[in-house]
């Protein structure tokens, strides 16, 4: 486990799974800026030191709030190509026919910048909240643990893609864990973004570039595609919860999958049962299992597919979840797993205006595909689609994919009192209802919370059975009652990576704020009040 470390403070926090990025924000909060340009100025730094879970390429989603009622949504999901290849099966997971969707996360972090400005009086500039990303990427950082890892494991997958060991192996090797890593391509591009504005990124001359590589890659993108993204801003999805709200993003997200998890255990007594027993964590799953059924049936791009969210939310058909749940026994699970990575970012600032931010590049490394010259790894989401002209995620010209990520807030009298989301593609919308019921239900912290045992059920890359992974601290007696009840259980380590990297912070009816990220991560909280360790 690393950085135990509860942080607290009453002047704002950040939170985030790389310290350097932490930092970032931190600096902002410090020098008058709100929680959006903090929570922008995290973004940028992750893209420079989280290489393979975030960038530049890749997507993203906000939520923002504060006490005075104030609740938006940015929903920044890049759309398929208006001319798109002919795909005789399933869609390539790595590689130019997978940088088939534009890149929306610059243009969230635009349309935050106007709100902070429209609602929040940010005086902070553009250009100011790219600093330590831009110097992180000239000057190098220490090489984490996580980014080690996930090259090692997929250097023969990668090294063959377009750029990639030129941008990410220099000098023919991957670096070493605490190594100085220097991105000058991705410097001179985050530079122009902040010289010029984020629509320098879709309209202006890095555009251009970009587009260039892209096509030499043969990806079917264009300058055109690119002009024409746009995140959509949004009323969010709310379900009630224990007297509060929780709040997450619309579709093509799988926000109202963990808005349905929610409002069905809302239906359950869970004073009546102890935390980290077989009967907690089979009530989770079984709640789970019920969203992911809806999920899979109705989640897509609503402008292209009616997407029934009231009725998925309404108290009829959360009952019948609730209703449905055996305790005594499990119900078969045969459904497909989708896999992913994402980093959470997340900002109070000492008035209590909230953000809650998840940026992805779907698989590790995304694509593989780096775009020319410009050090931009562009991501792969566009692998979810569909080639089954039938599905409602089928792939279309224009469509935005499906979507895991939803971060969210939990309000209560209005106000928000939790910021929490977390990297697991599928795993999200699990890991969150454990984390939210030990924090809501059981009056845990935040680090309390994040540190107690998890579960994943599905696939993953080091096991292909559709089986409960659950993490082995949950104790042997926990293990074979689930198994009685006919799940097929199987065990990863404790504090496992799979079992997703979440980050909360909790802000009490004070202003107090109390904030981790997950010990599984490299990441932290900070206080404004408290110097970073």
């Amino acid at each position: 486990m690393q950085n135990l470390k509860l942080a607290s403070s009453t002047g704002g926090m950040v939170t985030s799974p790389h310290a350097l990025a932490s930092a970032a924000g931190l600096d902002v909060l410090r020098a008058g800026g709100n929680a959006i340009e903090a929570a922008i100025a995290i973004g940028a730094a992750l893209c420079v030191t989280y290489p393979h879970f975030t960038g530049l390429g890749g997507d993203a989603f906000w939520v923002i709030g504060d006490r005075n009622g104030m609740l938006r949504s940015l929903s920044g999901v890049g759309q398929a190509a208006a001319q798109l290849p002919a795909f005789s099966g399933p869609i390539p997971l790595r590689g130019a026919p997978a940088a088939l969707t534009t890149a929306a996360t610059v243009d969230t972090w635009d349309q935050a910048y106007r709100i902070s400005q429209t609602s929040w009086s940010g005086r902070q500039s553009w250009s100011s909240l790219f600093e330590r990303a831009i110097s992180y990427a000239e000057e190098g950082f220490p090489v984490t643990p996580s980014q080690h890892f996930w090259q090692s494991l997929r250097a023969d997958e990668l090294r063959t893609l377009p750029g990639f060991n030129a941008t990410f192996a220099p000098d023919g090797r991957i670096p070493a864990i605490g190594e100085r890593f220097m991105q000058p391509a991705l410097a001179h591009s985050l530079e122009r973004i902040a010289r010029f504005g984020a629509r320098e990124f879709y309209e202006g001359e890095l555009a251009e570039r970009i587009a260039r590589g892209l096509r030499e890659a043969g990806s079917p993108l264009t300058s055109k595609d690119l002009a024409s993204t746009r995140a959509r801003d949004e009323a969010p999805l709310r379900v009630a919860y224990r007297g509060g709200e929780l709040i997450s993003l619309r579709p093509p997200t799988q926000g109202v999958t963990t808005l349905q998890i929610m409002g069905t255990l809302d239906r359950f007594d869970l004073t009546s049962i102890t935390e980290g027993s077989a009967d907690y964590y089979h009530l989770l799953v079984e709640a789970v299992k019920c969203a992911f059924v809806d999920r899979d049936r109705f989640v897509s791009d609503p402008e292209f597919n009616h997407v029934p969210v009231d009725d998925m939310l309404s108290a009829a058909t959360l009952d019948a979840h609730a209703r449905s749940i055996d305790m005594r026994t499990a119900r078969a699970w045969p459904h497909v797993f989708r896999p992913g990575d994402t980093v959470f970012i997340g900002v109070t600032d000492s008035e209590g205006r909230s953000a809650s931010v998840l940026q992805t590049v779907y698989f590790d490394w995304g694509s593989g595909v780096v775009a020319g010259d410009t050090g931009i790894l562009w991501h792969n989401r566009g692998a979810s689609f569909s080639t089954n002209p039938a599905h409602h995620n089928a792939v279309q010209p224009g469509k935005r994919p499906f979507h895991t990520l939803n971060p969210g807030m939990y309000l209560h009298d209005g106000r928000p009192r939790l910021l929490f989301g977390t990297q697991g593609a599928d795993g999200q919308p699990q890991t969150l209802a454990a984390i939210l019921t030990r924090l809501i239900d059981y009056g845990m912290d935040p680090l309390t919370a994040l540190a107690r045992p998890r579960f994943l059920l599905g696939k993953t890359f080091s096991d292909t059975r559709d089986a409960l992974k659950l993490e082995e601290d949950a104790g042997a007696a926990v293990f074979a009652e689930l198994a009685a009840r006919g799940h097929e259980v199987s065990a990863i380590a404790a504090q496992s990576p799979l079992a997703g990297h979440p980050g909360v912070i909790r802000i009490d009816a004070d202003g107090t704020a109390s904030g981790a990220h997950d010990p599984r991560s490299d990441g932290r909280a900070f206080g404004v009040d408290e110097p970073p360790a």
